[in-house]
């Protein structure tokens, strides 16, 4: 009778990017291709006291007692993995993502099985070509043990798991290097259901919000200009400078990934309040009402960002 019980483990999910593609460009070449790279993988697990618990396709699952070890084993197999694809053209390159979670699972003979595993296979599939995507549970592990950068994804929809989880990329040099142009470190994490098609590349919304940001700097720079050379005694000017303000905070707050962007919201919602208040001022700070409300709000978001973390 097989022995089935539980257990905690880190869970190592990988497979290649493209794999269809490359399959049927050149089946034979490319079955080749797996197998010299599984290779590589397997030894490089092993090494680092993992062990291979499956293969299927062109995926791979692998358990580690050392949560530290398995960031560390995929660091190195993305990075052998680089030096293998340097040698072949670019079309022809077989890059793996992988995904790694700590999670209890159920193990049955040498097979794991329960969400442990399908949160891998998930984080797996929102890392780009040559990346590496880890759990919360993983960061708070590593996140001061291993020599690499971390980017923050924020919750990444796992089926069966309410809430989702909390993804970080890990931002090794190899995989910005890997990556084609339309899946850089900016896209990780923001990969749909079809985990074969490449994202499209955030470069070109990137530029178009810092024209944007010229733009408005442009305007209210010419705006306080006919303000001063028209002066009446009054400068209105003040109002137009504030909405090109706050546009240009909800137009950083929407990109960036640094901060809480409920948080950053309210906060904003505060200074404007604040700056309403005192541009308008009639000898009463009635700012303060709204900003209690702001800061109920904000502890609120504060503490459930605590307990969802924990």
């Amino acid at each position: 009778m097989t022995d089935t019980h539980r257990k905690l483990t880190t869970i190592f999910c990988a497979d290649v990017q493209d794999y269809s593609r490359l399959m049927g460009a050149d089946e034979e070449g490319t079955l080749a291709t797996l197998k010299r790279y599984r290779d590589a993988m397997a030894r490089l697990i092993e090494a680092h006291e993992g062990r291979v618990v499956n293969t299927w396709g062109d995926g791979l699952i692998a358990e580690f007692p050392s949560v530290v070890e398995a960031v560390r084993a995929a660091i190195d197999v993305q990075t052998e993995l680089a030096g293998l694809n340097a040698e072949r053209q670019s079309d022809a390159r077989m890059l793996f993502r992988i995904g790694i979670n700590l999670g209890d699972v159920i193990a049955e003979g040498n097979d794991i099985y329960g969400d442990g595993v399908n949160i891998a296979a998930r984080l797996q599939a929102s890392a780009p070509a040559g990346g590496i995507v880890i759990s919360s549970t993983v960061y708070d592990q590593v996140r001061n043990k291993v020599a690499v950068g971390f980017e923050f994804l924020g919750r990444l929809e796992v089926k069966n798991i309410e809430g989702g989880v909390q993804g970080y990329a890990v931002r090794i040099g190899t995989a910005e290097d890997q990556a084609p142009p339309t899946e850089r470190i900016s896209d990780w994490g923001r990969r749909g259901a079809s985990a074969d098609r490449a994202p499209a590349s955030d470069e070109p919304s990137e530029r178009a919000d810092h024209r944007v940001f010229g733009v408005l700097g442009v305007i209210a720079a010419g705006i306080v200009v006919i303000n001063l050379l028209s002066w009446e005694g009054v400068f209105w000017a003040r109002w137009p400078l504030l909405a090109f303000a706050l546009t240009a905070a909800l137009l950083w707050i929407r990109k960036t990934r640094a901060v809480d962007r409920v948080l950053a919201l309210l906060g904003t919602a505060g200074l404007t309040v604040i700056a309403v208040n005192l541009l308008s001022w009639e000898g009463t700070f009635w700012a303060i009402w709204p900003l209690f409300g702001i800061a109920i709000a904000a502890a609120i978001r504060w503490i459930a960002r605590g307990s969802a973390s924990s």
